[in-house]
């Protein structure tokens, strides 16, 4: 930005002998009486962000994504340029103060005006807040607190509805639910990495009827969708005892994930991992207790896992069967009065007796001879 000064002629002021020397300052020189004019340019550049970067190059960084950015889909969200001066004018305030000779005449007549402020017409108000464009927001529907999944807006855990009818034939009763939603990548030969939606869907009736599907496409709708119609063309019935409950203690194993599940009473309610208990509602436990060991994150394991166990169950009347001996039931609050469960179906017929050590009931059906550590509790201190 350049400055001129110019110094006029000051030939009445010679004349008289007089000499200029005033102060030297930013804009002051020494002039001598033979000097009539002087003029002296000086440029000065002034640097900062407002000169540096234009209104596109703004605009450009706040609604741009980068390819990187695209491919992950965060260009869905891309704000779109606005117009800052619709509904206002330049130079008027909130307060419409009105200033003579900036933002107003500065006479009317011969009467020189003063800064005032005009009175306020809400309808022009009014008109000019409906011009003002809104804020572009984006809004979710509120999902109330039972049907939401284990975290967030995510897709696990929450419920998908009743397989697609086959034919005549309708689902009714039946409920799905996501297990696991995640994307996959496999390397292909001409069109390079190529990603797709992965989806775990389980499905029941809660009353021992259920099946669990993987299903992958390239669009998650379409995933849900094809993973969990493929569940209900895999049901699997499993025994209850007393439709509340497994028949008894088991520890299964699936890769390098275990999961020790117990017997419990009526009213206990399901104590174990979210996935087991997601499984457990569709399938109709109301009452159990699993620890799960080893990788505990890996929900195709877990889900394998606790459907190899309920299948791998036997029966009280397939016990009695196999060992050839009457079945019975203590209960505490039946003051331990034995009560028949089932008696083989081809009479009593065991000629060798039974050893007390191999015939545990709540250690039957741990596999390897391995059985879950019950650390004793000094009941002194327990606290009531």
């Amino acid at each position: 930005m350049a400055t001129s000064y110019l110094i006029r002629s000051v030939t009445q002021s010679c004349k008289l002998g007089l000499r200029f020397n005033p102060t030297v300052n930013s804009n002051a020189y020494i002039f001598h009486p033979s000097t009539s004019i002087v003029q002296i340019s000086f440029s000065r550049t002034y640097v900062s962000f407002v000169n540096k970067v234009t209104a596109d190059q703004l605009w450009s960084g706040v609604t741009s994504v980068s390819n990187a950015g695209k491919k992950r889909g965060r260009g869905r969200s891309v704000k779109k340029r606005l117009d800052l001066n619709r509904g206002q004018r330049l130079g008027v305030g909130k307060s419409e103060m009105v200033f003579p000779g900036l933002t107003g005449p500065a006479m009317t007549g011969k009467k020189i005006l003063e800064v005032y402020q005009p009175k306020k017409d809400e309808s022009a108000e009014a008109a000019s807040a409906q011009k003002k464009v809104p804020e572009r927001k984006r809004r979710f529907p509120k999902i109330p607190a039972l049907l939401r999944g284990y975290s967030g807006r995510k897709f696990p855990g929450t419920s998908i509805g009743p397989p697609d009818p086959i034919n005549d034939y309708v689902f009714n009763g039946f409920d799905s639910k996501v297990l696991e939603y995640k994307i996959v990548n496999h390397m292909t030969g001409n069109l390079g990495r190529k990603a797709r939606i992965s989806a775990l869907v389980v499905t029941g009736n809660g009353n021992g009827l259920a099946g669990f599907a993987v299903a992958k496409a390239a669009t998650g709708k379409a995933a849900l969708r094809k993973a969990k119609n493929m569940a209900a063309q895999r049901l699997q019935y499993f025994e209850r005892y007393q439709n509340h409950t497994v028949f008894h203690n088991f520890a299964v194993t699936e890769s390098k994930t275990t999961i020790f599940v117990q017997k419990k009473p009526a009213g206990h309610g399901v104590v174990a991992h979210r996935v087991i208990k997601t499984m457990c509602e569709l399938i109709g436990i109301k009452d159990l207790y699993a620890k799960t060991e080893g990788q505990t994150g890996i929900i195709q394991n877990v889900t394998k896992a606790f459907f190899k166990g309920l299948m791998e169950q036997e029966t009280h009347q397939q016990l009695a069967d196999r060992m050839q001996l009457n079945v019975v039931e203590y209960r505490p609050e039946m003051e331990n009065v034995p009560i028949p469960v089932a008696k083989p179906s081809q009479g009593f017929s065991r000629p060798d007796p039974v050893k007390e050590e191999a015939f545990d009931f709540n250690n039957l059906y741990y596999k390897d001879g391995r059985i879950p550590l019950k650390k004793y509790v000094d009941p002194i201190f327990i606290s009531f």
